[in-house]
């Protein structure tokens, strides 16, 4: 009897932590993490603190560094990047703030990753069953460093969409972040150059940063309504 009474909760805590770590309930945790960021951006407005000048306080590496970290998880907020660049320019030059910009996104990038590879993959990959869906995964799974690559490089591909579709694939972690972090560099550059610069508007620099910025995005709606419109055509 006391064996068979012990068994039951036994048998109940096992079931519970079952449904606990299921799939879907690892999936909906995702969903609550995200909602909570998304709230806490519109609530607190953090890219605001970016911007204070009381990181210069701090001089040099630490400075770049907390902004890093911050920026990383900013990014993961959804707080847009090309505000958080041209604060790290305003902040710390072109150098300094391409360096602390790049290692944000990186970061940022990476943390999205790893929370929807490990809470999202499992509930999200039996629903990959459209014939663009599988083509997106199948082209994300075996060729991932130049489909990351070529997706970072294209401005008009969401950073946090990249990121979350990247993890529901079977895309390895270093070929990820390899690709994040070398596609990002042309656009992260023309942010941080016209952040740094932005006090001389009439600067060779600044004109070259936002003329890149201009025709990068002119060519990203460009491709994308060409896409658009293909698919309709189908």
């Amino acid at each position: 009897m006391l064996d068979t009474a012990a068994a039951r909760p036994q048998g109940l805590a096992a079931r519970c932590t079952k449904a606990l770590l299921s799939p879907w309930s690892r999936l909906s945790l995702l969903v609550v993490l995200l909602a909570a960021a998304g709230t806490c951006v519109l609530l607190f407005e953090p890219q605001r603190l970016l911007s204070d000048g009381g990181l210069r306080q701090l001089g040099g590496a630490a400075a770049v560094t907390v902004f890093a970290v911050a920026y990383g998880l900013c990014t993961t907020a959804f707080v847009p990047r090309p505000l958080l660049n041209l604060a790290a320019g305003a902040l710390f030059g072109s150098q300094a703030g391409l360096t602390a910009a790049l290692a944000g996104t990186v970061l940022g990038a990476g943390i999205a990753f790893g929370l929807g590879r490990m809470l999202g993959q499992d509930a999200l990959r039996p629903l990959v069953r459209g014939r663009w869906l599988k083509a997106a995964d199948g082209q994300l799974s075996r060729h991932g460093f130049r489909s990351m690559l070529a997706a970072r490089l294209f401005p008009g591909v969401p950073f946090a969409a990249a990121n979350y579709c990247a993890s529901v694939s079977r895309m390895g972690w270093l070929p990820f972040l390899l690709a994040t972090g070398l596609g990002s560099i042309p656009n992260t550059a023309a942010y941080v150059v016209a952040g740094a610069r932005a006090s001389t508007p009439t600067s060779p620099a600044f004109l070259v940063a936002m003329g890149f910025i201009a025709v990068t995005g002119l060519a990203g709606a460009l491709v994308a309504w060409f896409k658009r419109n293909q698919l309709r055509g189908r």
